[in-house]
């Protein structure tokens, strides 16, 4: 009965059940049912706007994509079907429902024990684990295995939503929030240290190619609108397109770089009463304990640098793809939605695309090798969801993530001890970065009075 329930209310897509949960959070916050209720059906309408702009942003690259593809003979043996297809995987699955009731539980007990700041709310976004689990399912045959890797997973999303959490207010503007999507957050561990060896390479640490400074420096050189039609008029030129088709495709991505971030804005309203709700409960009922909503990287994707960065990246990850050695996966089906696995990154890169591009760059080269890896574990995961695939491999390139790699190295490699190593090594990194940090905000309250 649980598992019908919990398949309905996935499948009202997160346009519906994220809203229900947060007008939820919002009624045990103490906020007013219309405060709750306003709230909610702002960030559903959020979503909404946001997957109409994402649309149009894939229906418009589609067609460019495969023209590039088709164009310059590229031929790989693993097909990409795109990370939008593994969500939906993940939740047709018995372990898709159990993954929900195991994370919220463990979540609400490492928050009383003070082991995480994170409270997650986006429940769709736990596809991530459950996926893992699928993938170890299908390595190990055993059910229970699968299970058990999802804990692991979402310590690791609970680690990285709490390294974010300054990026998120800092450079994002999101005060009491968080990013909990892993494959947004996994680039993190990748841009810091590379923004470190960046701001000490002499001359190029004085390069900031930012839309912002450069709109300042330059006027309509800089605007998005002209950021954005320029990159169109790349990709289309790339695809071999006509100059009426090429002027068409710089109008659309100059459309979603002014229109998403307006999307994006209808979030920060709806999630600002609930952050200010969730300081003033903790202040009453948790000591004043500092609780950070976790949310989907959907807040972050409409800045200009992160925007620009992905677009100018579908290019470049092709080519990546088809010159790198030893990698067997054609990126394609996850060209049009790649902005999702470097949102975290262009912060990491404090919104420097010239930085971005080379980092991510980088990255990719790793992501294409995880995902050639995992490609036989995902195509049993998918098999197991009952998807016909015929008698190829599958795989995507935002599945080569270092976490989904990880489980399944150590599964590979230690089965259920592997596992349950991870599992403590995840909790001692979770207390050891809250105990840092819970250090920071002592001594930054002292040196202020």
């Amino acid at each position: 009965m649980l598992a019908n329930f919990m398949n309905i209310f996935m499948s009202l897509g997160s346009s519906v059940f994220i809203p229900i949960i947060i007008i939820f959070l919002g009624l045990i916050l103490r906020m007013k049912p219309g405060k709750a209720i306003i709230s909610g059906l702002t960030i559903g309408i959020g979503f909404i706007g946001l997957s109409m702009v994402t649309g149009l942003m894939s229906d418009a690259l589609g067609p460019a994509i495969e023209l590039m593809v088709e164009r310059y003979g590229l031929s790989l043996s693993i097909m990409d079907l795109g990370s939008g297809t593994a969500g939906p995987v993940a939740f047709s699955t018995a372990m898709g429902v159990i993954v929900i009731p195991i994370a919220f539980v463990l979540n609400i007990l490492l928050i009383y024990l003070k082991v995480t700041k994170t409270f997650n709310v986006d429940v769709w976004n736990l596809w991530q684990p459950a996926l893992i689990g699928i993938m170890v399912w299908g390595i190990t045959q055993n059910f229970v295995t699968g299970v058990l890797s999802m804990i692991p997973a979402f310590l690791i999303e609970l680690i990285l939503a709490d390294l974010a959490k300054p990026y998120m207010s800092d450079f994002y503007g999101f005060p009491g929030m968080t990013c909990t999507h892993i494959m947004a957050n996994a680039g993190l561990i990748f841009a810091a240290p590379l923004n470190w060896v960046f701001d000490r390479i002499p001359g190029f640490n004085k390069i900031d190619v930012n839309p912002e400074k450069i709109q300042e420096k330059f006027g309509v050189i800089g605007d998005p609108t002209l950021i954005g039609f320029v990159i169109g008029l790349i990709i289309g030129g790339l695809a071999g397109y006509t100059v009426p088709q090429m002027l068409t495709l710089g109008v659309q991505m100059a459309a979603v770089l002014i229109i998403m971030p307006k999307m994006v804005s209808l979030f920060m309203e709806g999630l600002t009463p609930i952050a200010d709700a969730t300081k003033e409960f903790t202040r009453k009922y948790l000591g004043g304990q500092e609780v950070n909503i976790g949310m989907d990287a959907a807040l972050v994707v409409g800045n200009s640098s992160v925007m620009s960065t992905s677009l100018l990246m579908i290019p470049i990850t092709l080519l990546i793809g088809v010159l790198l050695p030893g990698n067997k996966v054609l990126p394609f089906g996850d060209l049009p939605t790649i902005v999702f696995a470097l949102a975290l990154m262009v912060a990491g890169f404090k919104g420097n695309v010239l930085r971005s591009v080379i980092g991510c760059s980088i990255y990719t080269v790793f992501m294409l090798y995880g995902a050639t890896y995992l490609a036989p574990a995902l195509t049993t995961a998918y098999q197991l969801a009952g998807y016909e695939l015929g008698s190829g491999l599958i795989s995507y390139v935002s599945a080569g993530l270092w976490p989904n790699v990880l489980m399944v190295l150590a599964t590979n490699l230690l089965s259920v001890p592997g596992l349950l190593i991870l599992t403590a090594i995840a909790l001692m990194v979770l207390f050891f970065i809250n105990r840092r940090q819970n250090v920071q905000a002592i001594n930054n309250e002292k040196a202020f009075d």
